[in-house]
């Protein structure tokens, strides 16, 4: 694929990316897909799948009590708790108001660890990254952000959410369908979104403007953007996936650079 070639433009000293099929297989790639980048928010998607494999496994419940008072699991997993954006204080009530928190992530984990009895990095470890091959990909911080991991270990995540191999697929399809329908709230970058569509733990395009996503991709188009400027995307209608990691911070050439890289990379998949 030519358009993958557009991340040498970006003004960054080094970036990857990848193109996955539907089937799993890499469609086109570009840049070294074994260097580690810092994932900052991309580390949510994994810390919610893990959560989701313990909801699964029977170790919590997705209407379990966690974070502040009233709030649950899906709650925090949907930014609905609550809870601030970096603190561990409440400024709404569960459920009011999409409010996006890295303190409810780490609420989250600190649930899943106590009911589980295992830390949360060993229960990513071998719920989820071991399984999938995911070797490179380590957990070095907060749940919310701390997460280092290559193209070629998220290319294999985007490979299990198009077609899931640990979730029940019905699962992954409740997961990036919006969770608490109709709130507003701040998408982080861009502003203020009414309605700020979110799943459990996946952002959801909907009909967002300005977003980080091409505008071809379409409004079931779900996934997560970094603040360390990675981004994984997944276009179900597409029957595709994007990764791109890149060792610059999110800013206004992130904003300028990426939705017209999704277009190209769309208008080579489509044609």
């Amino acid at each position: 694929m030519h358009s993958v070639q557009q991340v040498e433009r970006w003004p960054v000293d080094h970036a990857a990316t990848a193109v996955v099929a539907a089937d799993g297989r890499v469609a086109g790639a570009h840049g070294d897909q074994d260097r580690t980048f810092r994932l900052a928010s991309v580390t949510k998607p994994l810390t919610a799948y893990t959560t989701l494999i313990a909801v699964e496994e029977g170790a919590i419940g997705l209407d379990d009590p966690a974070g502040p008072e009233g709030s649950t699991v899906r709650h925090l997993l949907a930014h609905t708790s609550g809870l601030a954006f970096d603190e561990h204080k409440v400024v709404w009530a569960p459920g009011a108001r999409r409010l996006y928190s890295n303190a409810g992530f780490e609420q989250l984990a600190d649930a899943v660890a106590k009911r589980s009895g295992i830390p949360f990095a060993e229960y990513a470890r071998d719920g989820l990254l071991v399984p999938l091959g995911m070797t490179a990909t380590t957990f070095e911080g907060s749940p919310a952000a701390g997460a280092v991991s290559t193209v070629r270990d998220l290319a294999r995540f985007a490979a299990e959410l198009q077609a899931p191999t640990l979730l029940d697929p019905a699962t992954v399809q409740a997961a990036t369908t919006v969770a608490f329908p109709g709130l507003s709230g701040v998408l982080p970058g861009h502003g203020r979104q009414d309605p700020n569509d979110w799943g459990l733990g996946f952002e959801i395009r909907d009909h967002k403007s300005p977003h980080w996503t091409g505008s071809a991709n379409s409004p079931r188009t779900f996934g997560h953007f970094g603040g360390s400027g990675t981004f994984l995307w997944v276009d179900p209608e597409l029957g595709a996936a994007c990764v791109a990691l890149a060792d610059r911070d999110f800013g206004p050439w992130a904003a300028e650079a990426w939705p017209p890289f999704s277009d190209a990379v769309i208008a080579e998949l489509r044609a």
